[in-house]
């Protein structure tokens, strides 16, 4: 079991839940994360989602192992749904989702982001977006989400340093909402999940997809972009150093 489901109030938890990993998206992962994304899209008694992660972090992003075998083995067995289905799901997800960051998030444990309609962030977790450090392009639209939500400049450190953000900071330039003392993180999201939930969830559906409406085209786009320059920069040289390195420690 890598995802653990739970209802309350018409709000379904999806917990990230390979904390031994610190909860690293596996193939496994990334199917059950859609499939779960997909389900409660269809559920009528399911008004918002609520996604967080077990132990001391919310996700340390593609399991660089994992990632490392892709590369270098052509006949490795690929999930249902993987990555891209993954951010299919999100994209067409038509309810409020809300984001509960509970400790470190790397690459999509970071991107993932630019697709919350709420995002809450414990006080001591911290952010990156490690696409430079791994010799790749960014991932999941956020080359397109995250000057939208933090503006250029606050986008253009995050995806090019590879640097850490820490809650404040991410606070501070938009990316997101609430910053909790650690033990009040899922207390206060589910708060504000809850409020939503209790709404029509018509009127929530309608709400939302006339918000995101507008950006489809160019977040289908975006994904483009990167999804050529990601192909054309995995397995290349600096690439294949950054994971080598990694496989090392």
């Amino acid at each position: 079991m890598v995802l653990t489901v739970s209802d309350s109030h018409r709000v379904r938890t999806l917990t990230l839940d390979r904390p031994e990993a610190l909860n690293a998206f596996n193939e496994e992962l990334y199917d059950a994360t859609a499939e779960a994304l997909l389900a409660a899209a269809e559920d009528e008694d399911v008004a918002v989602v609520l996604l967080t992660g077990n132990g001391r972090a919310f996700s340390a992003g593609t399991d660089l192992t994992e990632m490392h075998q892709i590369a270098t083995d052509p006949e490795f067995q690929r999930g249902a749904h993987g990555f891209v289905g993954l951010i299919d799901a999100l994209v067409a997800f038509p309810k409020p989702l809300v984001i509960a960051v509970n400790g470190i998030g790397l690459g999509i444990g970071a991107t993932i982001l630019g697709f919350a309609d709420l995002s809450f962030m414990a006080a001591t977790a911290r952010l990156k977006c490690p696409f430079t450090s791994l010799g790749v392009a960014p991932e999941a639209a956020s080359s397109y989400l995250f000057p939208q939500l933090v503006g250029r400049q606050n986008a253009a450190w995050a995806l090019l340093s590879s640097e850490w953000i820490s809650a404040p900071e991410a606070q501070e330039m938009g990316l997101v909402w609430r910053v909790c003392a650690d033990e009040e993180l899922l207390e206060e999201a589910r708060r504000h999940a809850e409020v939503l939930a209790a709404r029509p969830i018509v009127s929530l559906i309608a709400v939302k997809e006339t918000m995101t409406a507008p950006h489809r085209a160019a977040v289908a786009a975006a994904r483009e972009r990167e999804n050529t320059a990601f192909a054309a920069l995995m397995g290349g040289p600096a690439n294949l150093e950054a994971l080598a390195a990694f496989s090392r420690r």
